[in-house]
């Protein structure tokens, strides 16, 4: 499976997904003016390696801001790792914030009870992108 990756812009994230390593990373800001065709690849990217994934997956979410319809396909994909996690594969989800974004971190912990998996929130840096080698 050749890996996701995405460039950011002013509006979408950076994705990078690497389906042999199982590192995972969403990072920036998410307010695609379409977010059914910037999402959709995403989402079935991922569908598709959730039936092999790596023997670990570590999601990475680092985003500094992101709308409403971002907000629900973020849920798809913690859904479907939930999925995974039931299955016995080991799933690792990070959000991180920013010290001080209460919003961020609320919003992260929301998520965190939606879902059973492994869920940790952590203080970062202000973003600057990065790409999952």
């Amino acid at each position: 499976m050749e890996k996701l990756l995405i460039d950011p812009s002013v509006k979408t994230p950076l994705v990078d997904f690497n389906a042999q390593t199982g590192e995972m990373i969403i990072q920036g800001r998410s307010i695609p003016q379409d977010s059914e065709s910037f999402w959709e690849p995403i989402l079935k990217w991922f569908y598709a390696y959730a039936v092999q994934p790596a023997q670990e997956t570590n999601f990475i979410f680092d985003l500094e801001y992101f709308n409403i319809s971002s907000s629900k396909r973020i849920l798809f994909l913690l859904y479907k790792m939930a999925e995974m996690h039931e299955n016995n594969f080991k799933i690792n989800v990070e959000w991180r914030c920013q010290d001080g974004d209460i919003d961020m971190r609320e919003v992260g912990n929301d998520y965190a009870c939606m879902v059973n998996l492994p869920f940790k929130i952590v203080n970062s840096q202000p973003t600057h992108l990065v790409a999952v080698k």
